[in-house]
């Protein structure tokens, strides 16, 4: 009876403790809210016409042609929904790349920052392959391979030079971080003059904002939903995601393991950056455009996202799946004070004090278990 006792407590702590379960929760209960409470708004109605491209239905009325409108809800329509996607997608994908670094006790704030300038450099490779570009006679593969190539290799180098100054030069990596993250956004500033850059090549545009009938865009959430598949591999069944879990739970007992820290460290701020840069080149090829001010406050989103997702800032704790659905809040915060007419200035305030009411219940949680473990010892 006593063991029969013990497994259904043992269970009801496994199903209440799930991070994700209870992420899960808030986000159903937000978008009741949201859908209760935000009103309707009245949308001209669409058709698919013959050679199957959208367009709006129209009635005549007094010898003039008028749009037809339909009233639906504003946050459970199929155009909000899919803007909700969309967003997340560009900020989840940051997310998973700060939850790595998270789960292994460090700290980047140059995310932003990488994703500017990996946008910028991106996209002046894209523009001379563009209508007006030294470039634009070559094959469209050779764009789309060089412009992505590069775009990408930008953040990842981003990411190796934060790992590499933390890791030898032995100081915190909010420090270095910060340092690193102005001079990436002044790299942007400086190659752009502070303009914007685009003339971007039309495969490349089309690859990237492919998109169902109903505008749903397919390829950031594809991306999105790919990167969090692999981070959740990476994290939860190789070695080197294992690892740094053991380093951020305990750097000291890690080194004596044999675990080699400041590779693994390395390694978290390589994922980062290349996070970032994935995220920019996706950014630039549904904007059309790049600029140095681009990922401005990103920092503030992506690490809110992680550390709402579950990720622990003392480090050993976090997961690919949390990251996303952290992310999936901090945007529907953002969606639900546009649809309530609060002033978005507020979005920040309410975003920080996610962000603080998220660690806060992480100390709780781990104030708790301590508890607990004293109590069965």
């Amino acid at each position: 009876m006593d063991t029969a006792k013990r497994i259904s407590i043992r269970a009801r702590s496994a199903l209440f403790g799930m991070q994700e379960g209870g992420l899960l929760l808030v986000i159903l209960l937000l978008g009741a809210m949201l859908a209760l409470f935000g009103g309707t708004v009245k949308v001209p109605k669409l058709q698919v016409n013959e050679r199957g491209e959208r367009e709006r239905v129209f009635t005549v009325e007094k010898g003039e042609r008028v749009p037809v409108l339909e009233e639906r809800n504003k946050f459970l329509n199929y155009q909000n929904l899919a803007q909700l996607a969309k967003d997340t997608s560009f900020i989840g994908i940051m997310a998973v790349g700060a939850t790595f670094i998270i789960i292994a006790g460090q700290i980047d704030l140059s995310v932003g920052a990488i994703y500017a300038l990996a946008s910028v450099v991106g996209a002046m490779v894209f523009r001379a392959f563009g209508p007006g570009g030294a470039l634009a006679t070559s094959p469209p593969h050779e764009a789309l391979i060089l412009g992505i190539t590069t775009c990408l290799l930008v953040g990842l180098l981003c990411g190796v030079l934060n790992g590499v100054m933390v890791t030898t030069l032995k100081v915190h990596p909010f420090i270095i971080t910060l340092g690193t993250m102005a001079i990436f956004r002044g790299e942007a500033f400086v190659m752009t003059s502070g303009q914007s850059v685009g003339d971007f090549p039309e495969a490349f545009r089309y690859l990237i904002r492919w998109e169902t009938g109903d505008g749903l865009s397919l390829v950031p959430l594809a991306v999105m939903i790919a990167v969090m598949i692999g981070g959740t591999i990476y994290l939860t069944c190789l070695a080197p995601g294992r690892h740094a879990y053991a380093v951020g739970g305990n750097e000291l007992a890690s080194r004596f393991s044999g675990i080699r820290v400041e590779l693994v460290k390395l390694k978290m701020f390589i994922y980062s950056g290349l996070t970032a840069g994935v995220a920019a080149l996706l950014a630039i090829g549904y904007y059309g455009s790049a600029t140095s001010g681009d990922g401005q406050g990103y920092e503030l989103d992506v690490i809110a996202a992680a550390v709402v997702g579950g990720a622990s800032l003392s480090g050993g704790k976090g997961s690919a799946f949390g990251a996303i659905l952290g992310a999936l809040i901090i945007k529907m915060i953002d969606n639900g004070i546009v649809i309530l007419g609060i002033d978005q200035n507020y979005s920040r305030i309410i975003i920080g004090a996610a962000v603080i009411l998220a660690v806060v219940l992480d100390q709780f949680n781990g104030w708790w278990t301590r508890r607990r473990m004293a109590r069965a010892a």
